[in-house]
């Protein structure tokens, strides 16, 4: 049976984990990450080779946060020799006086952000290959654009190992021993640590639930749609931002990215899905999911087929306000909870790795943590 000490243990290797894991390591602090599949799979919520990033939210302190994010992800960069961002821009879209693009507007203009205010007409001179009313306008962030996704975790975790971490993978945790001392038992051993870090997507409640805490989190799963541009080069990265729209009809959220990863073909998905288990993500239950992805391509990306030739699975773990959980556990100080990103966590993974090892660590996170206490919910724990 394997043992250790360690300074940290985290459970799981998604991005938030390693992040975590990579600040922790950067600290100086001994440190395991314990993995119950294989490191980079496909099961959770972080895999896959791009995601949206963007300074353009509508909530202040989520802005404030992607202008750190940006500045430690160029750090990686600059660690690995690896490029992790193509900066194609974000643009926003919606009807004139939507409340979420006044919003983002004022976001980025408190922090000096580049963005640029277009008019429907602009709008449709610019980006020809899109079709919305003429009520519709964007707002591009131009610090936005596509990360690539797998690219990061690999960063993250070659740090990580290259600073001393530890990962073991393909390791169940089958228990938590609360403690002065944590110990977390596993398929394969048992090991020990000061502090804890519980980041495991949408495998936190049922890890939490018999150490007191119930979560109120639903595990959706998200098809991500893949279409085929009908003129090559059309929806490339030099052509067309990612994209995102929450106006929507019927008011689904909607996001996209230009071709990058199956070359011509462009990348869309709605901002929900199915609720699921994370054991039996792959039963095919939503198809009404696509059906609406294909509508809404038929009628906004005139360029594109509009039935998906691709189509890929993902999963979020959504929290009734769609605000992240990242506190310590109500009984159990060091045990650090780190859960629900509600599909909008991997851009701020690098600010949620340097909170959550200072946390685990005993430091007190430069940022405000009040919008994910796990107090704001009436939970088993904070009754």
């Amino acid at each position: 049976m394997a043992e250790g000490v360690y300074d940290v243990i985290v459970i799981g290797s998604g991005v938030m984990g390693s992040s975590t894991a990579y600040s922790l390591a950067k600290k100086g602090k001994k440190t395991l990450i314990l993995e119950q599949f294989p490191v980079l799979h496909s099961r959770g919520s972080s895999h896959g080779l791009s995601r949206i990033t963007r300074l353009a939210y509508g909530v202040q302190h989520y802005t404030d946060k992607m202008v750190d994010a940006f500045k430690m992800l160029a750090e990686l960069e600059r660690e690995t020799g690896t490029e992790l961002l193509i900066n194609c821009g974000t643009l926003s879209i919606g009807p004139e006086n939507d409340e979420f693009l006044r919003d983002v507007e004022k976001a980025l203009t408190n922090v000096g952000a580049a963005v640029d205010v277009l008019t429907h007409e602009q709008l449709r001179r610019r980006y020809p290959m899109l079709s919305y009313p003429h009520n519709y306008v964007g707002l591009l962030d131009h610090k936005g654009g596509l990360l690539k996704a797998d690219c990061i975790l690999r960063a993250l975790q070659t740090v990580f190992r290259q600073r001393g971490g530890e990962i073991r993978d393909c390791e169940p945790v089958t228990a938590i021993h609360p403690g002065s001392t944590v110990t977390v038992t596993t398929s394969k051993g048992t090991y020990r640590a000061a502090s804890v870090v519980v980041a495991v997507g949408s495998w936190a409640d049922k890890m939490l639930r018999p150490l007191g805490l119930s979560l109120p989190v639903k595990i959706q799963r998200v098809t991500v749609c893949y279409c085929k541009e009908l003129h090559p080069g059309s929806h490339s990265a030099q052509q067309l931002p990612c994209f995102i729209e929450h106006s929507g009809s019927p008011p689904y959220d909607i996001w996209g990215l230009p071709s990058y990863e199956y070359p011509g073909y462009a990348k869309i998905a709605l901002h929900t899905g199915p609720e699921i288990s994370p054991d039996t993500r792959d039963q095919p239950d939503g198809k009404w999911v696509t059906d609406r992805v294909t509508a809404y391509v038929k009628e906004h990306f005139p360029g594109l087929e509009s039935t998906p030739s691709i189509t890929e699975q993902c999963i979020y773990t959504m929290t009734p306000d769609e605000d992240f959980i990242i506190d310590y556990h109500p009984q159990h100080h060091n045990i650090i909870v780190a859960a629900g990103f509600s599909g909008h966590g991997f851009k701020l993974a690098p600010v949620v790795g340097e909170a959550v090892s200072d946390m685990a660590t005993g430091r007190v996170p430069k940022y405000d943590m009040k919008p994910f206490m796990i107090t704001r919910f009436k939970t088993e724990a904070s009754q």
